[in-house]
């Protein structure tokens, strides 16, 4: 035990005036093996304490300097509870959202908070200007923040993004290296500033930035906990961007397959100069009959689009000679005519993009009652598609004007249809049919 009695010889005043101290007992205050502070005790007397009293001293300030380290250690221990639980209150929003304006709201809230600073903000960086512009921000008192934009290597965010390290400024009033933006320090009185780079899978997504409005001397800890945080917000944005990017790929891959069908109908109509504008005007009329049929989600009206389009595609395998005649077919004519859906079926089938636009043209020719092809379907084993488009199909074509024919009046066609309500067409396609035609008309 490292303990001494000492007589004070020298004369320690406290204050201007006072009694002097004559005796003095001074004693480390250990804490696994660690001298974390002294404690002390003085007397008017001389001669005061003895070796007992500095036992009972070190007793006293061990058990004090246990008790301190263990109120250090219960701190440290809540604070790094309390990190931990921000950090997992930031994957929960990065792994539940790719809104990246809520993510990164959630994630300000918790760099404001568990860090103890008045505001944060986030620059994204805009790769093909190479610039930093704000995103998001909380704790400010202006909207001077959100007016920022700054090159890469500009000012202490752009520095902190090209350097990919934390630019500190713990005091802006004494640092020589001056803050940039008057505005921002004119309106909010910040006088602490720091930039985290947000670098997610190498690349520069942004910046962090931190500001107080008192002068602000972190410690390691406090730094490695930022940069903990920066780490989270650059894989919230990289995730974000990614999905941003997958969505609008996705977007122009749908696009360009459809550019592709509506350019091969236009082919096929171009080629059979009978059904020149056909195409279209049934595909339109499909989706709104679907539509008033209420049996169809918004996917797989995507996909009755791409059938009404198609429906015809077989008709690439029929030879000119009985696709462009111009009068009546043969019964032999007939056989190779009808097998376009079949033809339909084996050209779409092993393209997986347009499986589940297969059943207009494998199917528009079959028929309630059973006699119609290729495969003499009955009822409702038709699919729904393909009784609806059955149904557009022989409206426009009796409504349109053939070589061989002049195009039947509107009335007439809906006296027909109506007629073949229970043989060729489902009575219930067939007064929706009907009714929404009244609508179109009317």
């Amino acid at each position: 035990m490292n303990t001494r009695l000492k007589r004070v010889k020298t004369r320690v005043i406290f204050g201007n005036e006072g009694p002097l101290t004559q005796s003095g007992l001074y004693v480390p205050m250990l804490a696994k093996g660690v001298v974390t502070g002294v404690m002390q005790v003085q007397s008017y007397a001389l001669n005061r304490y003895s070796e007992s009293d500095a036992e009972l001293l070190a007793l006293a300030a061990n058990t004090a300097a246990v008790a301190i380290e263990n109120a250090r250690l219960f701190a440290e221990t809540e604070r790094r509870l309390r990190h931990v639980q921000a950090l997992h209150t930031n994957d929960r929003a990065i792994t539940a959202s790719l809104d990246l304006r809520l993510t990164l709201t959630v994630l300000l809230e918790q760099v404001t908070t568990q860090l103890g600073v008045d505001a944060a903000g986030v620059l994204l960086l805009h790769a093909p200007t190479q610039t930093l512009e704000y995103a998001a921000g909380r704790g400010f008192r202006t909207p001077a923040i959100q007016h920022t934009r700054r090159r890469l290597g500009e000012g202490h965010a752009g520095r902190a993004a090209l350097e990919k390290r934390i630019v500190s400024l713990p005091d802006i009033g004494q640092s020589k290296d001056p803050f940039e933006r008057a505005a921002l320090m004119t309106g909010e009185l910040f006088t602490a500033y720091f930039a985290a780079p947000l670098v997610a899978k190498g690349q520069v997504k942004g910046v962090l930035e931190i500001f107080h409005r008192r002068p602000l001397t972190p410690d390691t800890e406090w730094l490695d906990f930022l940069d903990a945080l920066a780490g989270q917000a650059a894989i919230a944005i990289d995730n974000a961007t990614l999905f941003k990017d997958l969505q609008r790929s996705n977007t122009e891959l749908a696009l360009a397959y459809d550019t592709t069908l509506e350019g091969w109908s236009r082919a096929l109509d171009l080629r059979d100069k009978e059904t020149e504008g056909h195409t279209q005007r049934v595909t339109e009329m499909t989706l709104r009959l679907a539509s008033a049929m209420g049996a169809f989600s918004e996917a797989q009206l995507v996909h009755l689009r791409r059938g009404a389009l198609l429906h015809d595609i077989g008709k690439m395998g029929i030879p000119d000679s009985i696709l462009l005649k111009p009068g009546p077919l043969t019964e032999e004519e007939w056989v190779v005519m009808r097998k376009h859906p079949t033809y339909a079926y084996d050209m779409l089938s092993p393209i997986t993009y347009l499986r589940p636009a297969l059943d207009i043209p494998y199917c528009h020719h079959e028929k309630w009652d059973g006699s119609g092809y290729p495969r003499g379907l009955r009822g409702e084993t038709i699919p729904l598609a393909a009784r609806i488009f059955a149904v557009v199909d022989v409206w426009d074509a009796l409504l349109s004007d053939r070589p061989y024919r002049l195009g039947w009046p509107e009335a007439k066609v809906r006296e027909h249809i109506r007629s073949l309500a229970g043989t060729h067409f489902d009575p219930q396609v067939m007064e929706v049919f009907l009714r929404v035609v009244n609508e179109v008309s009317g």
